[in-house]
């Protein structure tokens, strides 16, 4: 895969510490990443889920707007950030972000990426 690895680390941290922040203390997170699609490799798949109070369907649409903070989100600290870089970055590596609610509670953010870009398509 091409990207931009500073950028690419700071997602899959922003994912982490969102699951952390949310779920409860001691909780699990899961942590899925392999190849998906009809004949594998047509894109990355990064699954973080936790066990947290999962994210209303009500504000789903704009968890990834910056500095939105949903009702749940403002009883913990944060600026509203994490999501929007995400989100930025996975549109910046061509790919798709999407929020779900976890089977038996929780958030599931899945991003999909493509495994590799010609040299006209690769982030700067």
């Amino acid at each position: 895969m091409y990207g931009r690895p500073a950028a690419l680390e700071r997602m899959v941290l922003n994912l982490l510490d969102n699951a952390v922040k949310f779920g409860p203390a001691e909780g699990p997170v899961h942590v899925t990443v392999g190849p998906t699609g009809e004949h594998h490799g047509q894109r990355i798949e990064l699954t973080v889920a936790d066990h947290g109070p999962g994210v209303d369907p009500a504000h789903r649409a704009r968890v990834f707007e910056r500095f939105y903070r949903s009702p749940t989100a403002q009883t913990v600290p944060g600026s509203g950030l994490g999501l929007a870089i995400v989100a930025q970055t996975v549109a910046d590596h061509h790919g798709t972000v999407a929020v779900a609610q976890r089977p038996g509670g929780g958030a599931v953010l899945t991003v999909w990426l493509p495994p590799h870009q010609d040299r006209q398509h690769r982030p700067a």
